[in-house]
């Protein structure tokens, strides 16, 4: 098990499930590990497991009701939401996510989860049909865009006798993740994300575009305001929730997104994760055009080069890019780092269900003399390890 870098204050959430009674050693696994634990349940989680026994455990009073009067007098919820450094829940049951989801604050855990600015995570445990319904993916997917970390859920054998995925993972696995989650090591740094693709008008209705969706800039600007960054997230078009702590600004070409990178005056890290349309119609027609049956030609003319331009800066950042090509990978990715200048290229391939409006994704990472292949996995994760390897780089 890792040790703490430093002293922690870690929120503990309990909610209604068989996998409560796992919480119990989650609590002293963090407090023998060197953290602060306070620990706060639903209803649903007192009917598993009893107070008394985090009690015990964490050392310190748990809170279970919201309107408390003289829990209140003592540490209203908003000095317990300021209190953590990390907020964890678990189990998270599919009620829960929901609830968070739907941005409900009807019990003292949700709300914490609102008033905080701590980085809250989620072991999700519950019946494999459960996890995999349709539902649950989507609060899945709409608390990741919002900057939750989820821890797990693993496979095996389930209380109800079934087996897949859906087990909470255990304590131990919990404790090593959540600690290795809880560092700043962006803390005050400014990091700027571009994100989505770009619309080209052809007319007033019509545009060019491409396919992506944002997911992967978006759990990338997430993941950077986890750490800590001041996050100016660029973002083209696109219905994603903006995560928690980023600033947004909201573009459509990729001329207005040139502009707003431009616009930006200081910079320590630059992420630029946007699928950015190449060129653009020359003159775009002020009227719907008509259909005529014949042939149509539009003439393109290039889009300003939004990462150049950032290299090109007097205070140049760490700039890292994306390359997403259908052939030759490695080749393509490499030599588009090195025309241009970028520090880090995260390159993806894409076409046949590859690359575009998922939620995970595989990438290759080059730099000046080392690479790293990242295997597929859910865009948040790949985040990670993408600053994971910025680091790396930074300190050798």
């Amino acid at each position: 098990m890792n040790a703490p870098s430093s002293h922690q204050r870690i929120l503990v959430g309990v909610s209604g499930g068989i996998a409560a009674y796992k919480a119990v050693v989650l609590v002293r696994r963090l407090v023998e590990a060197g953290c602060e634990v306070r620990v706060v349940m639903t209803e649903a989680a007192t009917r598993f497991v009893t107070p008394l026994s985090f009690q015990a455990v964490s050392g310190h009073p748990v809170r279970t009701t919201l309107l408390d009067a003289e829990a209140e007098s003592g540490m209203d919820h908003i000095a317990l939401a300021r209190w953590a450094d990390a907020v964890v829940i678990a189990p998270a049951s599919a009620d829960l996510m929901a609830r968070l989801a739907a941005g409900m604050a009807d019990d003292l855990l949700t709300t914490l989860c609102l008033a905080t600015g701590a980085p809250v995570h989620l072991a999700p445990a519950m019946n494999r049909q459960m996890w995999a319904h349709p539902a649950t993916q989507a609060n899945r997917d709409t608390l990741l865009a919002r900057g939750v970390t989820l821890l797990g859920p693993a496979a095996g054998a389930q209380a109800c006798g079934e087996t897949g995925e859906g087990r909470m993972l255990e304590p131990e696995a919990i404790v090593d993740d959540l600690l290795a989650n809880v560092r700043q090591d962006l803390a005050g740094r400014q990091v700027v994300v571009t994100a989505g693709g770009t619309r080209e008008p052809i007319d007033p209705v019509r545009f060019i575009a491409n396919r992506s969706s944002g997911r992967m800039g978006f759990a990338i600007a997430a993941e950077a305001a986890r750490r800590g960054a001041v996050v100016t997230l660029v973002a083209g078009p696109s219905a994603l929730p903006t995560p928690s702590g980023v600033k947004r600004v909201d573009v459509e070409t990729a001329a207005e997104m040139h502009a707003a990178v431009e616009s930006i005056e200081s910079m320590d890290l630059f992420v630029g994760a946007a699928a950015v349309a190449d060129y653009r119609v020359a003159a775009p027609a002020g009227q719907k055009l008509k259909k005529s049956g014949e042939t149509l030609s539009l003439e393109l003319v290039p889009n300003p080069d939004i990462i150049r331009g950032v290299v090109s800066r007097a205070d140049r950042p760490f700039v890292i890019g994306f390359a997403a090509e259908t052939d030759h990978l490695r080749e393509y990715a490499a030599a588009k780092r090195v025309a241009k200048g970028m520090d880090l290229i995260c390159a993806n391939e894409v076409g046949a269900g590859k690359g575009f409006d998922r939620p995970d994704n595989a990438l290759l990472l080059l730099w000046e003399g080392g690479e790293r292949e990242l295997a597929q996995a859910d865009k948040r994760h790949l985040a990670g390890e993408i600053f994971d390897t910025y680091h790396q780089i930074t300190q050798d």
